[in-house]
């Protein structure tokens, strides 16, 4: 991973000389926008690794507006400098929330850096196929920072093109329908031209795959409730990927990128700049972990995922679970932990899933049974019995408690209580009545105040009247 690191580095200088953190102020600076810099293959890479580099800014946002969001986790009192993050954690939360206009920004940040390598390329000369695979990597991107956005959002101001300060303010916020058009149609192009590669080698290792693309692809059907869509894409990934054992071995930073993990944003402690801090650290275990009883008590006796949540000393004041075990670079003090945002185990529970929604399957042969007896069983705990699902709502509510076993911390419990129905429930058994409007957040109110026109940029219902 040096080369990519390093690369990675570069980009981000000249990348963050060219955009500001703002959605509605992109104008990039002169010197990125001659022609000097997007003209050779080497250009356009330096400026794709840019837009995978923005990715690693953005992974404690799987943990403050999902995990923290869900009923994995709760914080019992805000503390100094959490105000925002308690907030989300209550429902609480407002306009003016910093967490909120910090992703946005960040989010659409991104974008821009993906609009300005599409933009560009088309004029360049340099091998077709690398040329594609550039664009699809930036699509893809663009197309997963668009799908966090709706999923917390709802409809954004969304764009293709590179726009000016002023033109952004002009945008309109998206309908529902039009960010399923821009997102899914950027991930089926990948997967019906094939611009990505099946697979990597050495440097390249942990680029977007087409297995990522169909992978994303399916859970982008699955939350727009797209079921034939969805397992027609996801069928196409059974038996290219495999569980990993013991399930651990997933996590190990001894074994990244397994043949488990379909994409992930990467880290490497061991170069300037590329680690992070602890991830979920207390200093001793008789600390409040903040996990709630819902995640502590869903799992049976010997299942061997409970014990990667389960926190254990790593060294005096330090103690980690398992699951983000590492120890930190003699050199820069950090740890190197990816932040896996796609696996086969998601696949074959999403799988599971879009099969029950189509048809509920009673019969002991239930293909969407095996899959989800398949993730069980690889953690050391018995399948389930087709009898103990005469419906679909019971066999969708154990694919529910299935996935919370699966993939607490790794930001998936939220929105899948959301896609699947179960928000308000879950969270009134946490003590937290909801309403329906709080299954979005609030748009930041300083965007709203740099447009200025609610009828570009509009508040979300319930959250009209907040501050």
């Amino acid at each position: 991973m040096k080369k990519y690191s390093y690369i990675c580095l570069l980009a981000i200088s000249i990348l963050s000389a060219s955009c500001t953190d703002s959605f509605f102020d992109l104008e990039p600076a002169s010197s990125v926008v001659t022609g000097k810099v997007y003209k050779t293959a080497g250009d356009f890479n330096v400026a794709v690794v840019g837009c995978y580099a923005k990715l690693q800014s953005q992974v404690h946002f799987y943990t403050e507006c999902c995990e923290y969001r869900s009923d994995n986790l709760n914080l019992s009192a805000p503390t100094s400098g959490e105000q925002d993050r308690y907030d989300i954690d209550h429902f609480n939360e407002k306009p003016s929330n910093g967490i909120l206009n910090n992703y946005w920004a960040n989010f659409n940040n991104n974008v821009y850096r993906c609009n300005l390598v599409l933009d560009r390329i088309d004029g360049a000369s340099f091998d077709e196929t690398l040329k594609q695979q550039y664009k699809a990597e930036a699509m893809f991107i663009r197309a997963l920072t668009y799908f966090n956005m709706y999923r917390i959002w709802g409809g954004v101001p969304a764009t293709r093109t590179v726009v000016t300060a002023s033109e952004a303010l002009q945008v309109r916020r998206s309908t529902d329908e039009e960010m399923f058009s821009l997102i899914a149609g950027d991930l089926k192009q990948i997967v019906d031209e094939g611009m990505l590669p099946s697979s990597y080698t050495g440097d390249n290792i942990g680029r977007a795959t087409s297995g990522a693309a169909k992978a994303l692809l399916g859970k982008v059907y699955l939350t727009f409730h797209k079921w034939e869509e969805a397992c027609d894409i996801l069928s196409q990934l059974i038996g290219k990927y495999e569980l990993v054992k013991p399930i651990g071995n997933v996590f190990s930073v001894d074994n990244k990128m397994n043949s488990e993990i379909i994409f992930a944003v990467r880290f490497n402690k061991e170069i300037e700049g590329e680690g992070h801090s602890y991830w979920f650290n207390i200093t001793n275990l008789t600390d409040d972990t903040n996990q709630s009883a819902s995640l502590q008590n869903c799992y049976a006796a010997g299942d061997e995922r409970k014990a990667l949540i389960s926190y254990v000393s790593a060294g005096t004041n330090v103690c980690l679970m398992p699951k983000f075990m590492d120890t930190k670079s003699t050199t820069y003090n950090v740890i190197g932990n990816d932040q896996i945002l796609l696996r086969y185990a998601d696949v074959l529970l999403m799988y599971a899933e879009a099969l029950n929604e189509i048809s509920h399957d009673a019969s002991a042969g239930s293909v969407a049974l095996k899959h989800l007896n398949d993730v069980r069983m690889r953690s050391g705990v018995a399948g389930l019995s087709a009898t103990e699902f005469p419906d679909k709502e019971s066999f969708r509510r154990a694919v529910l408690d299935e996935r919370q076993r699966e993939f607490p911390y790794e930001g998936q419990r939220w929105f899948d209580l959301v896609r699947m129905g179960y928000a308000k429930e879950a969270m009134k058994v946490e003590g937290i009545d909801i309403q329906d409007y709080q299954l979005l957040f609030p748009i930041p109110q300083t965007e709203m105040e740099k447009v200025g026109n609610t009828s570009i940029l509009w508040q979300n219902p319930g959250y009209d009247s907040a501050n």
